[in-house]
Order: C-alpha cells, then structure tokens, then sequence
C-alpha cells in the first residue's frame, strides 16, 4: 500500500516532518527517562544488545530486547492494516494509524504519571512503569515505521538519518550530484534534532508525562490536517 502519487501540494511532507520531530521526542523519553534503550531507533538498540551480551557496565539486555520485540510487533500491525485499508481513501488509513499511536502514547503517559521520573528512584518501584512505557513506546515506534514505509514518500523515513546523510554527500555538487531531495534531507535531520533537543528539555525540567502526551498530540494533529488535504481522498495503492 502506498500514497496517492506525489504532488507539489501533497501534504504528507509536512506531515513526516512532523513525525520526525515526535522521533526525537520519543528518543530523548527513552534514553534519558527510560534509560540505555531507544524506542525508535533500532540500531542504537543493536548496538546497545552488543554491549549488553558482554556484560558492559550499564547496559541491560531486557529493556533492548522489550523495545526490539515491541517495535517488530507494531510494524507487522502496520503492514497488516495496510492491507487491509489497501483502495480505500487514504484519510482513513492515516487516521486509523494516527489514532492507535496517538493512543500507545498517552496509555505511556499515564503509566508515567505512576512513578517518579527520577532515575534514582528505586528500582523495583519503577520496574514495571519502565518496561511498560518501552513497549508501548517501541510498540507505537514501529506501528509508525510500518506505516511510513508504506507510504513511499523519499528520503522522509522519520527516523532513519544514515542513509539520508549518506545522500546528502554522496548526492551532492562536489560529489558529481545533482543535490537529489537536498532541502527535504536537510529538513529531516534538522527536525530530529529540534526533536530531540526540545525532548531533552521536557524530560529534565517535567519528567516523562508532558513530553508523551505532547508527542500523542502532534501526532494526531498533524494528521488530522492532512486528512483534510484533498489528496487524503484519494484511495492509497496497494
């Protein structure tokens, strides 16, 4: 399943960007609220599992293989509604999949507003509201991913920045390029780090409970306006 064919008025740019925001948010909850874990970025997870398996000092397995386990299950919902929503307008698919993660992450928020967001808590206190908030988190991570992939929009994966930075260079005027997608790359990376930064903030100054009800919000939102796009209308390819 995928979008409409691309227009210079489509609105699902503006909307991955925004998504891409809501991916530092999440990353920033994660890491500095959760712990060493990402719940949407998979390959910090590997890298983390590595360390983990050798008994690196501060890193767990548990919470790496929660989010793993937890992303691979939200994409394989995703590509089955997909499916499922395959020829139908596309306002509904994106709808249907804005509210489901919208909903993960307020459920985290919730279970955040339980406990103490201050790592020094005491463990077995927090225990569960942390393995909780990474599956749901890293459950809503990859119902995103899932659905994104799905969409076929270029170099806008909202999470994935290697192979955009790979492409700025190796697509660039000194590189013999013709700077393919340059300012949608660029604007990739810079709202994952505004993402990011602003997250950082959120969790340090409030805890973990603002910055999942504000990333529910935009994503739902920012979806919203675009299903009132006329091209939402169109039914998605299969």
């Amino acid at each position: 399943m995928s979008a409409p064919a691309a227009s210079g008025t489509s609105p699902l740019p503006w909307l991955l960007l925004l998504l891409s925001v809501t991916t530092g948010l999440v990353d920033a909850i994660s890491v500095l609220g959760l712990g060493k874990v990402f719940t949407a970025n998979m390959t910090g997870n590997i890298v983390f599992l590595g360390f983990a398996a050798v008994g690196t000092p501060g890193f767990l397995v548990m919470p790496a293989v929660t989010a793993l386990v937890s992303f691979l299950a939200g994409a394989l919902i995703a590509g089955r509604l997909g499916r499922t929503l395959a020829g139908r307008p596309m306002r509904h698919w994106l709808l249907a999949s804005a509210l489901f993660e919208t909903s993960l992450f307020w459920i985290a928020a919730v279970v955040a507003a339980g406990f103490d967001a201050d790592l020094n808590a005491a463990v077995q206190s927090r225990a569960f509201g942390i393995y909780a908030i990474i599956a749901l988190t890293g459950f809503a991570m990859g119902f995103r991913n899932g659905t994104v992939r799905q969409l076929k929009v270029p170099d806008l994966t909202t999470t994935v920045l290697t192979l955009t930075l790979t492409g700025v260079a190796a697509d660039s005027s000194l590189a013999g390029g013709a700077n393919l997608n340059l300012g949608r790359r660029l604007a990739s990376v810079a709202a994952i780090f505004l993402g990011a930064a602003i997250g950082a903030v959120m969790v340090m100054q409030s805890g973990l409970v603002l910055p999942l009800v504000v990333v529910g919000a935009l994503v739902l939102a920012g979806t919203a306006v675009c299903a009132l796009h006329p091209v939402a209308a169109a039914p998605a390819a299969a």
